[in-house]
């Protein structure tokens, strides 16, 4: 390996690196061996080790250079990956801690100058001809540098070996038989495959964060029994709040677990992104991918992490008292959950600031439940415009379930039963049928539909994810 000092070392190692695809203009030629490389060929030809060590905290060494063969060979024997790994273990005199986690700078694991080592390893398993690596220096010392290049390039091209250099280049240029060039191994698995190896991979990293996986699984809860220790139980008089409190329960749930959705994606995706912009750079795979691989891991949990939480709150809270009116409560509030996940994945792909993104998801969460639930006004008082934007928005759809699924059927009291209340203006809406009509007329038939039509938004989201990384990918690629 080759380290060089500041001075435009990165645009001349993304050159070597093939990393410079579609920008830049070249002069010259590059020969291997006597052969002439085409510009797309670099790339398969040379590594480059970037300054700053991307890596996965929550893996081991091993595991770390196990999923980067897996990556960039296909599908062999379980022996043949291992003494792969091995061999560049040692040497790299990596062996001692193959078993220890990567870790961070602030939480421990490896020391920086092994940290460095496993990056020159991954590298080095793609089998490249030439693997050059770059190291940094203050700015104080740019012009010193930048002098002392200058120096020893004029005393280079005065030598004689540099002479020497340039008639063997020219005569080998013309020989009848050229070596041929040491192209890295073209033998790298298919998509589907590199897919399950990131999916495993993700998932053993997110499984060895302990507190990530609780607070995944958790959250929701936590929203909930807050609202079970302030609600205790739903009433069944009007007059004590019968509609009110559900009205402010469904409120609640519409508007909180797509934002915990969010607070999954901002917290856990940034350094799975961080990676993939330099493994796909690479070679290794395409962003997309890692894009799909963190959406396949994330629906279990997603869907684990609804049902704890439903389990406890619809039954404790006295909702509507049916298994099937639990399922569909259930499967309403999973999908704005694994909404906000997903359309924060998609802000990602466009948005580097994850605070940012935070920030764009909550607003639009916000004006979605404002403007689309009818639980704050009813859609139909809405002017054209909002009216328009209302079924753009997931929380109309998740909303109008939600309403028929609790208040379909039931049938509520209204003070004592003397009389002396009947006149009160609450008393008008004593059946549930009556609050679905004015808050959503027509919500009832539109029941399966409204099932459809949220769900379709997270395939559309997951699209929409894909061809964002896909033009992310090509913006990167300078």
């Amino acid at each position: 390996p080759c380290i060089l000092a500041s001075s435009g070392k990165t645009t001349l190692l993304d050159a070597m690196s093939g990393r410079l695809r579609r920008k830049g203009t070249f002069l010259g030629e590059v020969f291997v061996n006597g052969r002439l490389l085409r510009r797309e060929q670099f790339q398969d030809c040379f590594s480059y080790v970037q300054q700053s060590d991307t890596l996965l905290s929550n893996l081991t060494v091993h595991e770390t250079l196990h999923y980067a063969a897996l990556l960039a060979v296909r599908h062999r024997s379980a022996g043949f990956y291992r003494k792969k790994v091995e061999t560049v273990m040692v040497e790299l005199s990596l062996s001692h801690v193959a078993d220890r986690l990567i870790g961070n700078y602030n939480l421990g694991g490896i020391s920086s100058g092994e940290r460095r080592r496993v990056s020159i390893a991954a590298q080095l398993l793609q089998d490249p001809m030439d693997l050059t690596s770059v190291d940094t220096q203050s700015k104080e010392r740019e012009l010193e540098t930048y002098k002392r290049v200058q120096m020893i390039e004029s005393a280079y091209k005065e030598s004689a070996i540099y002479r020497q250099t340039l008639e063997n280049i020219e005569r080998t240029k013309h020989l009848k038989t050229l070596p041929m060039v040491p192209f890295k191994t073209k033998d790298s698995p298919g998509a589907l495959s590199k897919l399950g190896v990131l999916l495993r991979r993700v998932t053993r990293n997110l499984m060895r964060n302990k507190l990530a996986v609780i607070m995944r699984l958790v959250q929701n809860l936590i929203m909930g029994l807050f609202v079970i220790f302030y609600l205790l139980r739903v009433q069944n008089d009007v007059l004590k709040g019968a509609v009110q409190d559900r009205v402010g329960l469904l409120y609640q749930f519409v508007g909180a677990t797509p934002y915990t959705g969010m607070l999954n994606a901002v917290n856990l995706f940034p350094v799975l992104r961080a990676v993939s912009d330099q493994e796909s750079q690479d070679g290794l795979y395409q962003k997309w991918q890692m894009l799909l691989a963190y959406v396949l891991h994330a629906l279990p949990f997603s869907v684990l992490a609804t049902i704890i939480f439903s389990s406890v709150c619809y039954w404790t809270l006295g909702l509507y008292p049916e298994v099937a009116r639990f399922g569909y409560f259930s499967a309403a509030l999973l999908a704005p959950h694994l909404i906000g996940e997903f359309l924060t994945l998609v802000l990602l792909g466009m948005v580097q600031n994850p605070n940012v993104v935070n920030s764009i998801v909550a607003l639009l969460c916000i004006a979605g439940i404002l403007v689309g639930s009818g639980l704050v006004r009813n859609t139909e008082e809405m002017s054209i415009p909002f009216k328009i934007f209302s079924y753009f928005t997931f929380q109309k759809y998740c909303s109008e379930i939600l309403i028929v699924n609790e208040f379909y059927g039931q049938n509520f009291t209204c003070g004592s039963s003397n009389g002396s209340v009947t006149t009160n203006p609450m008393c008008a809406f004593t059946q549930g049928i009556q609050f679905i009509e004015r808050t959503c007329p027509g919500a009832t038939s539109r029941f399966t539909t409204n099932f459809l039509t949220l769900y379709a938004f997270i395939p559309v989201l997951v699209i929409l994810g894909i061809v964002v990384f896909k033009i992310r990918d090509h913006l990167i690629s300078r």
